[in-house]
């Protein structure tokens, strides 16, 4: 049996960790994304985005789609809590979302993240008044990072940080930390995204693809410690994680220029995978 915080959650079978299902550890830990993107970085793309998403595999998700119920959304869904940790409309408004990792947090009783996405993406509300309301009911929610915005103004809040910041042109990168701290995967994704940016756009989309594809795990002596065990740390330090029971459950590419939304969407099921590609004219 694994020592630590969560020795109760992970043990070694002798040939590969196994999970043992926790509701407190689910939704406080094992919560992991990666997003990487370039605002207003490229001469032909304002927003160009790759993410990871990795949850546990049993958890029922829908790729993405659009939304019956607001056919302006284009996201997947969490079909747990009706919600999603990213999305785009047809009127161009896009917003993302991770979890901030804290094992010690305590979320019971608290609210979905997913809805902060999904309510963003519903309403027409400017993006900095929706994430000043956002801010008011920040310990409604455990966690989280949250961009929202479009293409000519995107804005960044956490409501552990605090602070509400419209971000200047760059290359970003967050995971389960504040945005651009300095985890081995996060400079890993901001280095090969900002090559990307500098080439040329044939290809773009598969090369995003192939970079958040990248499942090298890194030295120990470069781990975050971020509360939880020497194991853990090892197992979510790729850009794509896969273990047994938990991973990364899809990759999206998100290309944003003046006229034209481009997303396309790889998820993951065992060793398969299936590609869907949207396109909205703006």
């Amino acid at each position: 049996m694994l020592r630590g915080p969560l020795s109760r959650i992970l043990v070694d079978t002798g040939s590969m960790l196994k999970y043992i299902h926790n509701d407190n550890f689910t939704k406080a830990v094992i919560k992991v994304c990666l997003i990487l993107f370039a605002y207003q970085s490229h001469p032909k793309y304002k927003l160009i985005v790759a993410a990871n998403r990795d949850e546990f595999y049993k958890r029922p998700t829908a790729p993405v789609h659009y939304w019956q119920d607001h056919p302006q959304i284009l996201a997947g869904r969490d079909l747990e809590k009706m919600g999603t940790w990213m999305g785009v409309t047809t009127t161009g408004r896009f917003a993302a979302l991770t979890n901030y990792r804290n094992p010690q947090e305590k979320t019971e009783g608290k609210r979905s993240r997913g809805e902060l996405v999904a309510n963003f993406l519903k309403t027409h509300e400017i993006s900095k008044d929706y994430l000043k309301k956002v801010k008011v009911e920040r310990d409604l929610y455990p966690g989280y990072n949250f961009l929202a915005g479009d293409a000519n103004e995107l804005y960044y809040y956490s409501n552990v940080e605090d602070t509400v910041k419209r971000l200047d042109p760059g290359i970003y990168g967050v995971s389960n930390h504040l945005l651009n701290t300095a985890w081995p995967k996060v400079q890993r994704g901001k280095e090969g995204l900002s090559q990307i940016v500098g080439d040329s756009v044939e290809q773009m989309t598969e090369k995003l693809l192939n970079l958040l594809q990248n499942a090298d795990p890194f030295p120990d002596e470069l781990l975050p410690n971020t509360g939880v065990s020497q194991e853990w740390e090892r197992i979510l330090s790729p850009l794509f994680i896969k273990s047994e029971g938990y991973g990364t459950r899809s990759s999206t590419v998100v290309l944003m220029s003046e006229g034209e939304i481009y997303y396309r969407e790889r998820v993951f099921v065992a060793e398969n995978s299936k590609d869907q590609e949207y396109t909205i004219h703006l």
